[in-house]
């Protein structure tokens, strides 16, 4: 089992004379594949969601900008453009050229840069993503986190508590998500970290997500859709249509998991874990 190391480092960013940007990340040795994998996080979690992938495959997981241990600085508008161009500096920055992508929920960022980049992606997992798909429209949660003050007042209000309650919907076990994925969210739920948050869903309206996907298309690299199919966030629906949008993926649908599906089915990250690391 390869050892998953921190990492820590300041990147130069794109985004104007603002000097470095922390950047925290994980990682582990690739165990055979010809390019790393790398992994990317969705809201409001951090690298940790993916320990026991690394564990298993090797590879790369930062914590994105406004998340985790990595800088939350607040000219960034945390925009998908954004984080498509702060994934292209890492990579250039770890001296790593092509990747196996994964990305989960918010990671779906990670699609933009494939598409601007589709010759540094050499697979690509997509798994109960953000739809970069036309007719999305945002779950409950989202919506009031894109209200203006009702949104504010909903981070204010995010205690151990709100979160054991709220999760109770988010996965197919029976009670709220484990004390070890509270513990994570809330070690770094300031309010550098609320403000990528409502910023990140501000700025990523219908539109602008189905924008953002609309080159899904060329993405020709081998792909796998793993959905978990009791996801109160993102309708099944789009499952099916992220696989039809990926010319040659296949599609895994997980119906007695939720939107983190890893923790009701940690036995399925071995099927990720075998298409990551494919020859």
């Amino acid at each position: 089992m390869p050892e998953v190391r921190e990492n820590t480092a300041e990147i130069d960013t794109p985004f104007g004379a603002h000097g470095g940007l922390p950047v925290f990340w994980r990682s582990a040795p690739s165990s055979g594949a010809a390019a790393p994998a790398l992994y990317l996080h969705g809201v409001p979690t951090n690298s940790d969601d993916w320990v026991p992938f690394l564990e298993r495959t090797g590879g790369l997981a930062p914590d994105l900008p406004g998340f985790g241990r990595s800088g939350k600085p607040g000219y960034l508008k945390y925009t998908i453009g954004e984080y498509a161009a702060f994934i292209e500096r890492f990579l250039d920055t770890v001296e790593v050229e092509r990747v196996r992508l994964l990305v989960h929920d918010w990671g779906a960022v990670g699609l933009a840069f494939a598409q601007a980049h589709p010759e540094r992606i050499e697979r690509l997992v997509v798994t109960n993503a953000v739809p970069l798909l036309p007719g999305y429209r945002w779950h409950r949660t989202a919506r009031i986190w894109r209200t203006p003050v009702l949104g504010e007042l909903a981070m204010g209000m995010t205690t151990r508590r709100v979160l054991r309650l709220s999760t109770r919907e988010s996965n197919a076990t029976p009670g709220p998500l484990p004390d070890a994925w509270i513990d994570s969210v809330l070690d770094h739920f300031d309010q550098g970290t609320q403000r990528a948050i409502l910023r990140l869903y501000r700025s990523s309206p219908s539109d602008v997500l189905a924008k953002a996907g609309e080159h899904l298309s060329t993405l020709t690299m081998p792909a796998l859709v793993v959905w978990g199919m009791r996801d109160p966030y993102i309708p099944e629906r789009f499952a099916a249509e992220y696989a039809q949008a990926l010319p040659n993926s296949e599609l895994v649908e997980l119906p007695d998991a939720g939107h983190w599906w890893w923790l009701d089915r940690p036995d399925a990250i071995e099927r990720v874990a075998e298409f990551m690391t494919a020859a």
